[in-house]
């Protein structure tokens, strides 16, 4: 089973996601490691990514879901797959994969953003927030609640 953790930059995808990970007892992977340096310089830089610049880093880890599909492995994707073409060309919709879709107001996320080490500057969560294609079929949740309390609920929808 793979679990996607989507939502825009801040919304708790890593926290959410490692505390997941380490309560299935399954494996927990960030996307953004696999972003090549040109997309996180121009992140850095505060220019947001076109889906030119995603393409290749979309495929890189649809290719690594379906592997993990193969091998029947228990992991959690922290990635923002804002849109539905990214969602698409992750395979989110198929067997052995669930959505779970984080999402909070503006200004929890922005004060977030504010207090943590990350390439993404917090100018850039409007142009995330304006991509954003929130999807239809998803678990989704909203990140004023507690980390522990947004894994007790995605456990109970995987396990029902």
């Amino acid at each position: 089973m793979v679990v996607v953790i989507m939502g825009v930059s801040g919304s708790g995808k890593t926290t959410v996601g490692a505390a997941l990970a380490e309560a299935i007892h399954g494996r927990f992977v960030d996307a953004d490691d696999f972003h090549p340096t040109a997309n996180i310089d121009k992140m850095r830089a505060g220019q947001p990514l076109t889906d030119v610049d995603r393409a290749p880093w979309l495929r890189e880890l649809r290719a690594h879901i379906d592997a993990w599909l193969d091998d029947q492995a228990v992991v959690v994707l922290a990635c923002s797959a804002l849109t539905e073409k990214a969602r698409e060309i992750l395979g989110t919709t198929r067997e052995g994969v669930k959505l779970i879709y984080l999402k909070g107001s503006k200004a929890l996320i922005e004060a977030r953003m504010r207090e943590r080490d990350h390439f993404m500057p917090t100018n850039l969560l409007e142009s995330q927030l304006a991509t954003l294609e929130p999807p239809e079929q998803a678990l989704e949740l909203d990140v004023n609640e507690p980390p522990d309390a947004l894994v007790t609920r995605i456990r109970r929808h995987l396990s029902g």
